[in-house]
C-alpha cells in the first residue's frame, strides 16, 4: 500500500499534468486564430495541434465561451506576472499610469496571446455573440485597474485631483484597446512615435502642476 509521501507525490503530478495540457491546449488555441482565424480554432484543430484528442479540448473548455474565459484568465494571469516583475504596482501612481502604458505598447506585437484575444473580441462584438459579456468583465478588471492608479496618484499629489479616476481609466484603457485593434488591421504600423507620442501626452494631461505662489 502506497505511504503518504507517495499519494501525495501522485496528487501533485496528477495535477501538473492537468495543468500543462491546458497550458498546451491555450496555446495551440492561439496559434491557431493568429494563423488561421478564429473560425478555424474548432476543438479538433486545437486538440491536433496540442498533440491530444479532440476530446481533451472539449473536457477542458466544454465550448468555445470556456475556451474563450480560460485564454482571458490566462492573460491576466500574464499580465499580472509581467506587471509585478516591472514593479508597476509599487511604483507611484504617474510612473505607474505611463509604466503600464508603455509595457503593454512595447509588448503589443510580441504576444500571439493578446492578438488571439483581439480577434475573438471582434469576432465576438460582429456575431453579437454572448462572449461579449466576457470581454467586458475583462475589460472591467483593466479599468478597476488603472482607476486605483490614477486614485493613488491623486493621493500622492502627482496626478491632477480634478480629473474623474473612472473616466481617466475608461480613455487610457480606450487608447490601448484602439491601438490594439489597429494593429490587427495594420501589422506593420510603425509602434514606436505612436508609443512615445502617447507617453508624453498623458504626461501633460494627467500630471498635477505646482499651484502659482500668490502672496508674492
Amino acid at each position: 500500500m502506497p505511504d503518504r509521501d507517495q499519494i501525495v507525490t501522485t496528487r501533485r503530478s496528477q495535477a501538473q499534468r492537468r495543468d500543462e495540457s491546458e497550458r498546451r491546449l491555450l496555446r495551440a488555441a492561439t496559434e491557431v486564430i493568429v494563423e488561421q482565424g478564429v473560425r478555424a480554432a474548432t476543438f479538433e484543430a486545437i486538440g491536433a495541434r496540442a498533440g491530444y484528442s479532440r476530446g481533451l479540448a472539449t473536457q477542458k473548455f466544454g465550448s468555445k465561451q470556456g475556451m474563450t474565459e480560460a485564454l482571458i484568465a490566462h492573460l491576466h494571469e500574464r499580465q499580472a506576472e509581467a506587471l509585478d516583475a516591472a514593479g508597476i504596482d509599487t511604483a507611484p501612481g504617474l510612473e505607474a499610469l505611463l509604466g503600464y502604458v508603455d509595457h503593454y505598447l512595447r509588448r503589443l506585437r510580441l504576444e500571439a496571446e493578446g492578438r488571439a484575444y483581439f480577434m475573438l473580441l471582434a469576432d465576438a462584438v460582429s456575431d453579437l455573440s454572448t462572449l461579449r459579456t466576457a470581454f467586458a468583465a475583462s475589460h472591467e478588471t483593466v479599468e478597476r485597474l488603472l482607476e486605483g492608479i490614477v486614485i493613488r496618484g491623486q493621493d500622492e499629489g502627482a496626478i491632477r485631483a480634478d480629473l474623474d479616476p473612472d473616466a481617466a481609466a475608461l480613455m487610457v484603457g480606450s487608447l490601448l484597446l484602439g491601438l490594439s485593434v489597429q494593429c490587427l488591421v495594420d501589422p506593420d504600423m510603425d509602434l514606436d512615435p505612436i508609443r512615445e507620442t502617447s507617453l508624453a501626452t498623458l504626461r501633460l494631461s494627467f500630471a498635477a502642476h505646482p499651484q502659482p505662489d500668490r502672496r508674492a
